[in-house]
């Protein structure tokens, strides 16, 4: 009866390219393989390449004039009745040269800009990371439960065969019989629920895996009861202001808006064109060398608006960051809280009732084929039997999920 169930739970457990893994194992294959990453990667490198073009200075530029057509003839460069050519040659060399150190101001906002987008894959990574720990241990419980339903599941099977072959006999009722088979049934609906979770997570954990569809990722780790509490709250706060990539990005943009201020007022600064040039046939001299300088006048542009703009920029940045602070400290407070709250249910009394508790199943099955107990108490100890289980495995799940969200709130592994 339960053919479907079982079949599909052992599909699960048995498939030819199941493949295990740790958690570090998995850790290494997601940084090996994500493309979201890798796409993230590329973005730091075009920054990169970006602080080298902002090292580069203006190109020079060449200007020249020649006469290119004389009376009926074209390119005509004559000579006079002395000799000397009487065309004209006009060459200048210009060369922009930025004030105002308006250079290693650029320089200094592409460096920044650089960080923002390492930051930004740093924090990806966080987020990316977190999902893919919650899928791991979610798998992991799930399994638990399937091993626990196709246990429980393969003991009320040889139960109901029992059964049935008394009520031929005539030596039970058949409204016993169908009690157990009702409880099969819903068993086996148990197992097949389950099943879809475990697709459905097996499914999340290979899209960031970038893995084919025809394996199934097993972890290696089970669930565990403990974990090694982290030191006190507000160490963990200091330890997120240095690690955490998320508030490291607010610091750098403001940062990045500081900067961006002393580049706007250094704009106000004129940039100078130092032209150097020659001209033959054309000036007092016949081979006239000179220099010309240019310059714009500040008289009524002198990017006040753009200064303005960044000032603003900044005191939104700063205000920015005030929150990221406040958000900081209140989701590592909260998530400090559920772990140690979470922790305090996995106590020593609490493990030996599970494990007293499973090690009484199979005595009360025995002890209902011998009569020693009504259908009523057999089934009224398996519906507790089942609950009791699913808590535990959902209390060991909780418990790995206070630590990873603990761990993405500081950015960083602050509990193992």
């Amino acid at each position: 009866m339960l053919t479907c169930g079982l079949a599909a739970a052992a599909a699960l457990h048995a498939q030819p390219d199941t493949l295990t893994y740790s958690l570090d194992d998995i850790d290494k294959r997601f940084l090996d393989s994500n493309l979201n990453l890798l796409a993230a990667h590329y973005n730091v490198d075009a920054g990169r390449a970006l602080i080298q073009q902002a090292k580069l200075w203006q190109n020079p530029v060449l200007s020249t004039n020649q006469n290119i057509y004389a009376g009926n003839r074209f390119f005509e460069h004559g000579k006079d009745v002395y000799g000397n050519p009487t065309g004209e040659y006009y060459i200048q060399l210009q060369q922009l040269i930025q004030t105002a150190g308006k250079r290693g101001k650029q320089i200094e906002l592409a460096m920044t800009n650089t960080k923002l987008s390492e930051l930004q894959l740093q924090d990806l990574l966080r987020n990316l990371r977190y999902q893919l720990h919650q899928d791991y241990y979610t798998i992991a419980q799930l399994l638990s439960i399937k091993d626990m339903l196709t246990a429980q599941a393969a003991r009320l099977n040889n139960l109901e065969n029992a059964m049935q072959a008394q009520l031929q006999a005539g030596n039970i009722a058949q409204k016993d019989y169908l009690r157990i088979q009702a409880l099969v049934i819903a068993l086996q609906q148990d197992i097949t629920e389950n099943n879809k979770n475990i697709v459905a997570a097996e499914q999340d954990m290979k899209m960031l895996l970038q893995a084919n569809d025809n394996v199934f990722i097993k972890p290696a780790d089970v669930l565990q009861n403990d974990v090694t509490l982290p030191p006190d709250v507000n160490v963990l706060i200091d330890t997120a202001k240095a690690v955490n990539a998320n508030y490291l990005l607010q610091l750098s943009q403001q940062t990045y808006a500081e900067q961006n201020l002393s580049y706007q007022k250094a704009l106000r600064s004129p940039d100078v064109t130092v032209a150097p040039e020659f001209d033959r046939n054309s000036n007092y001299a016949p081979n006239y060398v000179g220099l010309g300088i240019s310059l714009p006048l500040p008289l009524w542009n002198r990017n006040q608006g753009n200064i303005r703009s960044a000032e603003f920029s900044i005191k939104q940045q700063q205000t920015e960051v005030l929150a990221a602070a406040t958000q900081l400290r209140s989701n590592i407070t909260s998530a400090y809280q559920r772990l140690l709250l979470t922790y305090q249910q996995n106590s020593a009394t609490e493990k030996t009732f599970y494990s007293n508790y499973q090690k009484l199943f199979t005595n009360m099955l025995q002890s209902y084929q011998q009569r020693q107990i009504s259908l009523l108490e057999l089934l009224d100890f398996i519906n507790s039997y089942q609950e009791a289980q699913t808590r535990l495995l959902q209390q060991q799940l909780s418990l790995q999920l206070a630590k990873e969200e603990l761990n993405f709130e500081v950015g960083t592994d602050v509990v193992k």
